[in-house]
């Protein structure tokens, strides 16, 4: 299920001059048989709509005087999240003869045409106040409150997140609700403004229009609106044309493969980044500690100590907790056992809060082996919301395979990666010519919409530079590690981290220093073992110069090492 919850307005949505219809009631009931919440979102003052609606006690929550009271009907609790004007205006207003003239616990409202009144006595008395209308009334509150800011409350309370909200209104005043909502709706009898600015219009008006898409909700979950849901869409790259390649946020199952070095971390950063700007809920299983350096999520795990089950399930809880699972501390023989622990958790998550809304899953080849014979019943059928990042897609199980719609393939021969792909699943693999992608070039396969098409990977903002401490610090094995040998091989100097690596070219002679500049090394070594592409493309451009002197290409490489990791003084 993707949307949990029912955000609506009262008058013009779901009420009619006031009153809500038996009708819409039963529809209410039903929609929250379906195992969904309910959220009132009204500039009413509370008193006044307790009085009009009885069945209060329906919804959840409730959002009043235009976001600037939230009440529980469960506890009969308030809470306030705004501040009552001063004393002051209310008497100025009353003095300058405001008729009507309503004052709650924050909002204080009239009707049009006294608007002019109300900005003027704000002007003179100097005071940080914002006017809200809905249709012919006229709200004063304090700045910044709205009714996005009273169902983002709510929704906080109810631990839920607005990427599985509906929003249903009319007036103008609904706006700041709708827009923050993952799916907005209007009643038909909305203002032409409103209804050009939603994802979807009813047929129906005001409480038949609220049916409508209840109906719509239990029936498919909205799943027949998806495509014109296009907000949401994250940006993958541009094509040759310009156009742009997007996926859906929640209809997407990604496979991600390619070889070491050939652009995965770049798009694979990219997409998470973009990800969480928009704010939705990811879990990323890290077996290698790729991660430990993105700024977007709690990492939990290092290489001596395991993450706990209760300690992940207890962040992602939180909607705006992002978290990164990382395995070092498990040995690889462990690792699909931890995933089938905790992948049921997360589904079970999902299953009460629509959340985490992406789980990532890097060397899924080790979580997912093929030769593991649990991963069919660890598994479910159908798992939106999936990446599965790897080199080899041929050493993962079929029952893993199974779920993916999108491929996105980087590095060299990338046809062979949707050919390994089809053939373990015994499918038929479109007919692919060998391709010859460029660095920053993806292919990608939506395999129930397009063929197999190249475009240009958008990058992040901020790329990962991963294993940082590793790389800078650590210890490489001595297959990863550096060596100046020259070009007799006279020399066995080992740099098993970055730091020696510069520490060894401060010191080595020039013609051992020129001769690994001229063979590519120092380029090949970042890209094979750093894993570093920015830093294999810097220190590539500094070997391709030509006249360049042994210390200045030195220092040139340094500061390239300096610019991307933090090492000591």
């Amino acid at each position: 299920m993707r949307y949990f919850v029912l955000a609506t307005d009262y008058d013009g949505t779901l009420a009619t001059d006031g009153r809500v219809h038996d009708e819409t009631l039963t529809a209410l009931k039903h929609l929250r048989t379906s195992g969904r919440k309910l959220i009132l979102v009204t500039g009413r003052q509370l008193d006044d709509l307790l009085q009009v609606f009885e069945q209060i006690d329906l919804f959840d929550y409730v959002v009043a005087e235009n976001g600037a009271l939230l009440y529980s009907p469960a506890s009969r609790q308030e809470k306030l999240l705004g501040e009552q004007p001063p004393e002051e205006f209310i008497k100025a207003l009353r003095d300058r003869q405001v008729d009507p003239l309503s004052v709650g616990r924050v909002i204080v409202a009239t009707w049009h045409p006294q608007e002019t009144t109300v900005l003027q006595t704000i002007r003179d008395l100097g005071l940080e106040l914002q006017v809200i209308f809905n249709k012919g009334a006229v709200m004063v509150l304090p700045s910044g409150i709205n009714k996005a800011v009273g169902l983002a409350a709510a929704l906080d309370e109810m631990k839920l997140s607005p990427h599985n909200v509906v929003g249903v209104g009319d007036a103008e005043n609904d706006h700041a609700f709708l827009c923050m909502s993952e799916f907005s709706v209007a009643v038909a009898n909305a203002l032409p403004m409103l209804k050009e600015r939603v994802d979807f219009v009813t047929n129906g008006k005001r409480g038949d229009g609220v049916i409508e898409l209840i109906d719509k909700l239990i029936a498919s979950d909205l799943s027949e609106l998806d495509e014109q849901l296009q907000r949401h869409n994250i940006l993958l790259g541009t094509k040759e044309d310009g156009s742009e390649v997007n996926i859906q946020p929640y209809a997407s199952s990604i496979l991600l493969a390619g070889t070491s070095g050939g652009g995965k971390s770049t798009l694979a950063t990219a997409v998470l980044e973009r990800i969480a700007d928009q704010d939705y809920q990811f879990c990323i299983i890290d077996p290698e500690g790729d991660y430990e350096n993105f700024e977007n999520g709690v990492i939990l795990g290092d290489a001596t100590r395991s993450p706990r089950l209760a300690e992940i399930l207890d962040l992602l809880e939180q909607p705006k907790q992002n978290v990164v699972i990382n395995l070092l501390g498990i040995a690889v023989e462990d690792r699909p056992g931890f995933f089938a622990e905790i992948l049921p958790a997360l589904l079970e998550l999902r299953s009460r809060t629509g959340r985490p809304h992406w789980i990532v899953v890097d060397e899924a080849h080790h979580l997912i082996p093929a030769s593991w014979n649990p991963a069919a019943l660890t598994l479910p059928q159908q798992l939106k919301g999936l990446m599965l990042i790897t080199v080899h897609p041929d050493q993962i199980a079929s029952a893993g395979l199974s779920l993916i719609n999108t491929i996105l393939t980087v590095g060299n021969s990338p046809e062979e990666n949707i050919k390994m792909f089809c053939e373990t699943l015994g499918d038929c693999s479109p007919k692919l010519q060998p391709q010859s992608l460029e660095a920053g070039e993806a292919l990608a396969w939506f395999r129930e919409i397009t063929e197999p098409f190249c475009f240009r990977i958008t990058p992040g903002h901020t790329e990962r530079r991963r294993h940082v401490r590793k790389y800078a610090e650590g210890e490489l094995g001595q297959d990863k590690s550096f060596y100046f040998r020259g070009a007799q091989g006279k020399l066995n100097l080992r740099a098993q981290n970055l730091i020696l690596f510069t520490q060894i070219a401060e010191g080595v002679d020039d013609e051992t220093w020129l001769y690994h500049l001229q063979q590519g090394d120092y380029s090949s070594w970042f890209q094979e073992a750093i894993k570093d592409e920015s830093l294999a493309e810097e220190a590539e451009k500094i070997e391709q110069r030509s006249q360049i002197s042994s210390g200045e290409s030195r220092a040139a490489i340094k500061e390239a090492i300096a610019q991307r990791y933090t090492l000591p003084a």
